[in-house]
């Protein structure tokens, strides 16, 4: 299957970089200089992935990740010269599922927009499941596993690719106390360095979207000094 990326940097130089290395990977190619090229884009062509430069004229990169998360949960990969853990954090926050500071070394972007790719189908695929198997309940709350959708009460609740593998982690396993390590290696599939920015900044997202009110979690609660748990008593 040939999937479609679409690079997004006001520097020339960086686009026509990481196109060809996402060409010879047999991916297909479209480039946008700044935010606004981004939607325009994604009203006008398939998109499976974006990689996203935060710093851009007009429209910059987090003001247009707010303006597709409105409508698409397709994977995005924030990219920026900034250090700064705000950037970070911010873009997790806004729903992006990867960061990746500049300069930065080519091979490793092509390789996290594989894994990237590899989890949104892999999530994705139908599974010819029965529906008891297929879907999980919890209070107000139905995920179900083929279409990869969560809703609540019938409606259905908006969550980036990562957010949703974190809450079927968690649901599948309820009353199962997750570290932070084990829900970054189990969903991000990669070493965790002790960045639990990252996984805290996923879980108040998840939980504004699912909790009526989240400051009292009844799905998802903290494990004081350990981790997190999906509430097996859900009211």
């Amino acid at each position: 299957m040939s999937h479609t990326i679409l690079v997004a940097d006001d520097e020339e130089e960086i686009r026509e970089l990481l196109s060809l290395y996402m060409e010879k990977e047999r991916f297909k190619v479209l480039e946008a200089a700044d935010g606004q090229e981004v939607l325009k884009q994604l009203s006008e062509h398939s998109v499976d992935l974006i990689l996203l430069d935060i710093m851009m004229p007009n429209m910059n990169g987090l003001q247009a990740l707010k303006e597709i998360r409105k409508t698409k949960y397709i994977p995005i990969i924030l990219l920026s010269a900034k250090g700064e853990d705000n950037d970070k954090i911010l873009g997790l926050g806004l729903g992006a599922d990867d960061y990746i500071a500049k300069p930065f070394n080519p091979l490793e972007v092509t390789a996290r927009v594989g894994a990237q790719l590899r989890r949104y189908y892999k999530f994705g695929m139908a599974t010819g499941e029965s529906e008891d198997v297929r879907l999980l309940r919890s209070g107000d709350l139905i995920l179900d596993k083929e279409s990869c959708v969560v809703s609540r009460n019938g409606v259905e609740v908006p969550l980036t690719s990562m957010e949703y593998k974190m809450v079927l982690l968690l649901m599948e396993n309820p009353g199962k106390v997750f570290t932070k390590r084990k829900i970054f290696e189990s969903v991000w599939e990669e070493m965790y360095y002790g960045d639990d920015n990252t996984i805290m900044v996923h879980i108040s997202k998840i939980r504004e979207k699912l909790e009526e009110d989240p400051r009292h979690p009844v799905y998802i609660k903290t494990v004081r000094g350990i981790g997190y748990k999906w509430e097996k008593q859900v009211p």
